[in-house]
């Protein structure tokens, strides 16, 4: 087999001739090879065998299947069934078989692809396959609109070049658990942190997918000004944020309003692992020294959690245990930019409530399921590039109508016919030999 040569992967910042093709894909429903075909291939065009889409397509099939490494990815490639490289456009051999690449040539790939590159294929797919697009705006009345929250990941299981564990800034949709994907990504540099990556992150993703209208929500660390204007400005969309004494100005002026004349307008409670939670939410509209303080606010409002839980804990000398129940209440003060006529307090607390699906149903899989803190991709851009493959696989398995992602990938591994529908391969791409 020839040596394919490569050259380092090109780490971009805004990348818009990529961008501007993914533009594009929507049109297109989001297919897998279509996406993956504006990815750069870093190959010499000299001697390469095997197209870049059929390589990234094969390697995201494996992670689909439950490969947690590259090791897994290789093996798993080599046998391959027949249908699925039929499907992807895998190159034939004399005798007319389809023939996967070999591991040498998947290593070398997935070190050497641009991992910014892909993370916007992934995400320009999957935005397109969930239907992301400006939202109807303005309102009549108050409505739930499509939402994107922003949160940051270590992966824990890699090292960056001066030893620093590597953080990804993503932006994943909230709506229903079947409908939580990440829709873009971003690598926090060394010496920075999450809030400087915010503004490149949503102008690529509102490159490829309009965010006009829509609401994102966001912890404290990003209740910043330059965000605010950023959102309601340029992006012509809303935000909700959440604010704490990293702002003290700001969460002075709110604790210091007259929550105790403002009646409860909402409220939920609900059972689960092992306790019983009640959400309440108070709602004014932001007061005049508020909104000097910050760009936009429209409203404020003051969310509270009681939890009730059981443990059972050891009596003191004693082997016996006894059943305690704990009670604890947790307090948050958040501002939006929407108004009363745009947002009721059913609204808002549906909105920070779903800002937490992105840790609950894209980190916590990434974590347990594909095991991603142990994985021993350590070094180089491959870590990346299994995070965004591990994302996008999340992504299409929730897509696909599946809110439970361990049990269908063991279905996976057995039913090829699965694979290919979640994977969205329906018909052999026409490839020029």
């Amino acid at each position: 087999m020839p040596v394919q040569s490569v050259t380092p992967a090109v780490f971009h910042d805004d990348a818009p001739g990529v961008l501007a093709g993914l533009a594009v894909l929507p049109a297109a429903g989001g297919g897998l090879l279509e996406c993956l075909a504006a990815v750069p291939d870093p190959r010499d065009p000299r001697g390469i065998r095997h197209r870049l889409p059929v390589v990234l397509g094969l390697c995201q099939a494996a992670v689909a299947a439950g490969c947690t490494s590259v090791a897994d990815i290789c093996a798993w490639a080599q046998g391959a069934p027949q249908d699925l490289l039929e499907l992807l456009g895998a190159r034939r051999d004399a005798a007319g078989r389809r023939v996967p690449p070999h591991p040498d040539t998947i290593e070398r790939v997935l070190e050497a692809v641009d991992p910014q590159a892909l993370a916007d294929a992934s995400g320009a797919c999957l935005a397109a396959r969930a239907g992301l697009a400006p939202a109807v705006f303005p309102v009549a009345g108050p409505v739930l609109q499509p939402a994107i929250a922003l949160d940051g990941k270590a992966v824990r299981g890699a090292v960056t070049a001066d030893g620093a564990v590597p953080f990804l800034l993503a932006a994943a949709t909230h709506g229903a658990i079947s409908q939580t994907v990440v829709v873009a990504e971003r690598m926090i540099g060394p010496k920075t942190n999450e809030v400087p990556e915010v503004p490149p992150l949503l102008r690529g993703l509102a490159a490829y997918a309009g965010l006009a209208g829509c609401v994102l929500t966001m912890d404290a660390g990003h209740t910043v000004r330059s965000h605010a204007e950023l959102i309601c400005g340029e992006l012509g969309g809303h935000y909700v944020m959440t604010v704490k004494g990293n702002t003290p100005g700001l969460f002075r002026a709110l604790d210091a309003l007259d929550w105790a004349s403002v009646p409860v307008q909402h409220q939920a409670a609900g059972t689960g692992h092992g306790r019983t939670e009640r959400r309440t939410i108070q709602v004014m509209d932001a007061p005049e020294q508020v909104q000097a303080l910050f760009p936009h606010v429209r409203q404020v409002f003051l969310i509270e959690r009681y939890v009730t839980r059981k443990i059972r804990r050891r009596k003191k000398n004693s082997r016996k245990y006894k059943s305690v129940t704990i009670r604890s209440a947790v307090a948050a003060l958040c501002i939006t930019s929407l108004s009363a006529r745009e947002a009721a307090p059913e609204h808002l607390a549906a909105y920070v409530r779903g800002h937490w699906a992105i840790e609950n149903k894209i980190h916590w899989v990434r974590d347990v399921t594909f095991r991603e803190d142990y994985s021993q991709v350590r070094t180089g851009s491959r870590a990346r590039v299994m995070a965004t493959l591990r994302n996008h696989a999340i992504g299409l398995i929730r897509l696909a109508g599946h809110s439970r992602i361990a049990p269908v990938i063991r279905k996976i591994r057995y039913s090829p016919p699965l694979l290919h529908a979640i994977l969205g391969l329906h018909q052999a791409p026409q490839y020029q030999p």
